[in-house]
C-alpha cells in the first residue's frame, strides 16, 4: 500500500511539473487544451513589458553607476539559476541562461557585447570561443597523423550549460528624479559568468563574463520567459520582473569613480570581509541620498 502511495505521489509531481504555469489548466475538459489561451483571452491580456517613463536628464539630480554580482549560490537567487535538468518539466520552465543563449542564437537578441560599457558589439560567432570547447584526443592526433580522417569518437566537445553559470553580473543606474523627488534604479546590462571553458573541468578556473547583454534589448524576450515562483506556481514571475524589480541579492563589486572606476578587489585586497563592508558602504552612501533630502 505503501509502495502504491509512493508511486502515486511521484507521478503527479511529475505531472504538474509538466505542466507547470500553463493558462487554463483549471478549465481544460483534456490535456490539450492544457495551455491553450483564446483569442478573447489574448486580446484583454495585454502581457507585455512595463514600459519605462521618459527622465530628461536635466531632472536626474543625482545618479551612480553601480556593477554587481548575482551570486547563484545564495537561495534567492535560484529562480536564475534553476532549472539545469529539464528532462522531466514543461518546456516553458528554463533557466535565465537557456532563455539568453536561446534567443542569442535565434536572433531575437541582437545587441551582445564584450565588456560592460557596450563598446564592442558582437555576434554568435564571435563568442563561441567562450562558449564551447573541441580538442581531440590523442588517439585522433594519431589517427590525423597517420594521413587517415579523423573519426568522431575522437573529438570531445564541452559546452558551457546553464549548471555551469556561478554568477551574474549586472550594471545599473542608481538616481534620484527630482521631479517625483525619489531615487530609481535602471538595469541597464546583465551578464553571464562561467569558469572559463578552456580550464572548465581542472580545479579552481578562473571565472570569466561570457557576454554582455544591453537590457532593454532584451525586455521582451525575458518578459515571455517565465521563473519559479514558490508562492503560487500557478502565476510565475517573468525574468522581466524578477531583475526590473530587483528580487535578488547582488553585491556591488564596482562603482563608477575617479580612479578610471576601479573595482573593490583593486584598493581593498586580501580581505573579502572588508570587500563586503565596503559593497554595503556604498550601498549606504546611495541610499543615504535620498534619506538627505528629507532631512530639514
Amino acid at each position: 500500500m505503501k509502495l502504491k502511495s509512493f508511486l502515486l505521489t511521484v507521478t503527479t509531481v511529475f505531472a504538474v511539473s509538466g505542466v507547470f504555469a500553463q493558462a487554463n489548466i483549471l478549465n481544460a475538459k483534456s490535456p490539450e487544451e492544457i495551455g491553450v489561451r483564446t483569442a478573447a483571452q489574448k486580446a484583454i491580456d495585454n502581457d507585455k513589458p512595463l514600459e519605462y517613463g521618459y527622465v530628461d536628464d536635466r531632472d536626474i539630480l543625482y545618479s551612480k553607476m553601480t556593477w554587481e554580482k548575482i551570486v547563484l549560490d545564495e537561495r534567492v537567487n535560484f529562480p536564475l539559476y534553476y532549472p539545469i535538468d529539464t528532462n522531466n518539466i514543461g518546456k516553458n520552465r528554463r533557466s535565465l541562461y537557456d532563455v539568453l543563449i536561446k534567443n542569442i542564437k535565434n536572433g531575437r537578441i541582437k545587441n551582445i557585447y564584450d565588456d560592460s560599457y557596450f563598446t564592442s558589439k558582437r555576434t554568435l560567432n564571435d563568442i563561441q570561443s567562450a562558449l564551447v570547447k573541441i580538442d581531440t584526443t590523442e588517439l585522433g592526433i594519431e589517427q590525423i597523423n597517420a594521413g587517415e580522417e579523423l573519426s568522431a569518437e575522437y573529438i570531445n566537445r564541452r559546452d558551457i550549460t546553464a549548471a555551469d553559470i556561478k554568477e551574474y553580473r549586472i550594471k545599473g543606474l542608481w538616481y534620484f528624479d527630482k521631479r517625483q523627488s525619489e531615487m530609481k534604479y535602471r538595469l541597464l546590462g546583465i551578464a553571464p559568468v562561467a569558469p572559463d571553458v578552456n580550464f572548465i573541468d581542472t580545479d579552481n578556473p578562473d571565472l570569466v563574463e561570457l557576454f554582455w547583454v544591453f537590457l532593454p534589448d532584451a525586455r521582451n524576450v525575458l518578459h515571455e520567459a517565465k521563473a519559479f515562483n514558490n508562492e503560487n506556481s500557478n502565476m510565475p514571475f517573468s525574468y522581466d520582473h524578477i531583475l526590473n524589480s530587483r528580487r535578488f541579492h547582488g553585491v556591488i563589486y564596482k562603482e563608477e569613480n575617479v580612479q578610471g572606476d576601479r573595482k573593490i578587489n583593486e584598493y581593498v585586497t586580501h580581505n573579502a570581509l572588508m570587500q563586503l563592508l565596503e559593497s554595503e558602504r556604498i550601498k549606504d552612501k546611495i541610499r543615504d541620498f535620498e534619506l538627505d533630502m528629507w532631512t530639514y
